[in-house]
């Protein structure tokens, strides 16, 4: 199984150390947060430290931050969720978004489907979905988890589905970045 905290711990790790190496796209990136926005390359590479990747690595993925992200990741919470389970392959798709999780498990129950969350919000997802954001719907996990993400009835399922979608993000990113 795939530890989605330690997987985002690696890989700001591997951020950090081509920021440091002074690689101008990975710096570009650490100045979308806010207290590295007015430095320049050079002063940027000697002050970032890891905390700082971890925190990108979270922001990149709709968290407020590092504890967010490696709280919900590790299912210590159930509230923000970041934007992961709706990457931008998955818009092109038909789902049922709803403010309210009650509302959406209840959709969920009467029509079928999956239970993500997108941030503060919860989405209604059919099969297609689940496979185009890289899981397999007729995995038995989603039976155990009830297809509710949000609240699943076993959360080590839900943390590793976390792991699977996280490798197919990066993996993804890695592709786009060669």
């Amino acid at each position: 199984m795939i530890d989605p905290v330690a997987l985002l711990k690696s890989r700001a790790r591997v951020l950090h150390r081509a920021a440091q190496a002074g690689e101008t796209k990975v710096l570009a990136r650490h100045r979308r947060l806010r207290e590295l926005r007015g430095l320049d390359d050079e002063a940027l590479a000697l002050a970032l430290l890891r905390r700082h990747s971890l925190a990108l690595v979270a922001l990149e993925l709709g968290f407020a931050g590092w504890s967010q992200a490696a709280q919900v990741l590790g299912g210590l919470r159930d509230d923000g969720f970041g934007t992961l389970l709706c990457p931008e392959r998955c818009f092109a798709h038909w789902n049922i978004w709803s403010a309210s999780y009650d509302e959406a498990r209840a959709i969920r129950e009467e029509h079928g489907g999956f239970l993500l969350a997108y941030r503060q919000q919860f989405l209604i997802v059919d099969r297609h979905f689940i496979v185009t954001l890289g899981l397999d719907p007729d995995d038995p996990g989603w039976a155990t988890i009830g297809r509710d993400w949000i609240r699943p009835a076993d959360p080590a399922v839900r943390t590793r589905f976390y792991g699977e979608v996280l490798s197919r993000h990066f993996r993804e990113g890695a592709a786009l970045a060669a």
